[in-house]
């Protein structure tokens, strides 16, 4: 969440392009955090020349990416070749790439390994009462808290389209919360993941994050965390590790998102099109979890909702991030700025890690449908918010579906 924020976050110092005010491309994970945490992990892992790289989608463990794409790499002082052997590392601000145009991903095989996963933190920091007086807009009454409770293993069977997103930002390994959704290009065969802007890209002041990648069902059987000191790579992912080859988030999120805050919290929402580190047979994404949540972009108003549910990885204490938790609620309203959408907000004591994670209504039709992401909380957890979908995020997704409809 983001200040709430459960993830990180951080932004390239270039000015963002304002030829699309609704979209912009992104890679994957700035998780609005309620508390800002360093990494644990092995910054090394994955890093050694040994590690073989491949573009999203090649498949092949060589190199390969447009000869215009390369250039524009190069422009930024970018070998795409010395990648995998760790150039990911370099935060310099004036080379954090930023721009839609400019997003790349290569997989590096066996990065994501269990200890790597298990390490990564959620950046950002938690809202103060300042961030959210509510004397803009219209704000409910603050939501008594509401305890989260753990979803029953196996995760496949009881919450099939959640997972975990990981990716590095310059403080370290970081995670978030996403859900598959349905492709309308690819009715049944999605490769869309729904997470949190702040879990793709840094905001105002930073640019896309690297190394991004999901995990459908993470630890499925829901083991404790002493258990998966020595677990293998296919029991804390057993459908997989799915690398992000496109992303884009919201233009608001990027021109105002912030480390802490409510800055851009309507608009932190982000669409990521993955593809598998390891071959799947040419099964997508939905086929190998077995289903994919359709997307209300008319989210219905606050007193039509009899309850949302929320989903999460949340890891900071008093979670470890290992196992998925969800609380149910009626949403109450949050505005953090007159001029932008009101948020739903929830009771809930899940914490950072939570961010990106599905928020689920059930329409009159009894069918269940994703209405918003967990974006932001308060430092001493309690409750979440998150933005409701609408003209802004429908972009969003559609140009992500697009972009691969013909493939």
């Amino acid at each position: 969440m983001r200040s709430i924020r459960p993830s990180f976050s951080v932004r390239r110092g270039r000015g963002p392009r304002r030829s699309s005010p609704a979209l912009a491309a992104v890679t994957l994970a700035s998780a609005l955090a309620l508390t800002a945490t360093a990494c644990n992990g092995d910054d090394n892992a994955g890093g050694s020349p040994t590690a073989s790289a491949t573009v999203a989608g090649s498949g092949d463990g060589k190199i390969k990416i447009p000869d215009d794409l390369r250039k524009r790499l190069k422009d930024h002082g970018i070998d795409i070749d010395k990648w995998k052997n760790g150039a990911w590392k370099n935060w310099n601000k004036q080379d954090w790439l930023r721009e839609a145009n400019d997003f790349i991903n290569p997989i590096i095989k066996g990065l994501w390994d269990p200890d790597r996963m298990r390490h990564a933190n959620d950046p950002n920091k938690g809202v103060n009462d300042n961030d959210i007086s509510g004397d803009q807009g219209v704000t409910d009454p603050t939501p008594q808290p509401v305890k989260a409770r753990a979803v029953a293993p196996p995760y496949h069977t009881n919450a099939a389209t959640s997972g975990k997103v990981f990716f590095d930002s310059p403080e370290g390994h970081m995670v978030c919360s996403g859900t598959v959704v349905e492709d309308p290009a690819h009715p049944g065969k999605s490769n869309l993941v729904w997470t949190a802007g702040h879990c793709v890209h840094a905001g105002k002041s930073g640019g896309w994050y690297r190394n991004m990648a999901f995990v459908p069902s993470y630890n499925n059987s829901g083991k404790p965390v002493a258990q998966l000191q020595h677990a293998s790579r296919s029991e804390v992912a057993p459908y997989g590790v799915w690398w992000a080859d496109a992303a884009k988030t919201s233009q608001q999120w990027i021109d105002q998102g912030g480390e802490t805050g409510g800055n851009g919290a309507s608009y932190d929402y982000a669409v990521i099109h993955v593809t598998p580190e390891q071959g799947n047979g040419g099964r997508s994404l939905e086929e190998t979890v077995g289903g994919a949540l359709p997307v209300n972009f008319n989210a219905p108003a606050v007193p039509k909702v009899k309850g949302i549910t929320a989903s999460g990885y949340p890891e900071a204490a008093p979670f470890d991030g290992q196992l998925l938790y969800q609380c149910t609620d009626k949403p109450g309203r949050l505005s953090l700025a007159q001029a932008d959408p009101t948020m739903y907000r929830i009771g809930c004591t899940m914490t950072a890690g939570s961010s990106g994670g599905g928020w689920v209504e059930t329409g009159s039709d009894g069918k269940p449908a994703l209405v918003s992401n967990t974006s932001i909380g308060p430092v001493t957890s309690g409750w979440l918010a998150g933005p409701r979908f609408g003209s802004v995020a429908k972009g969003v997704y559609e140009s992500v579906s697009k972009k691969f409809a013909g493939q």
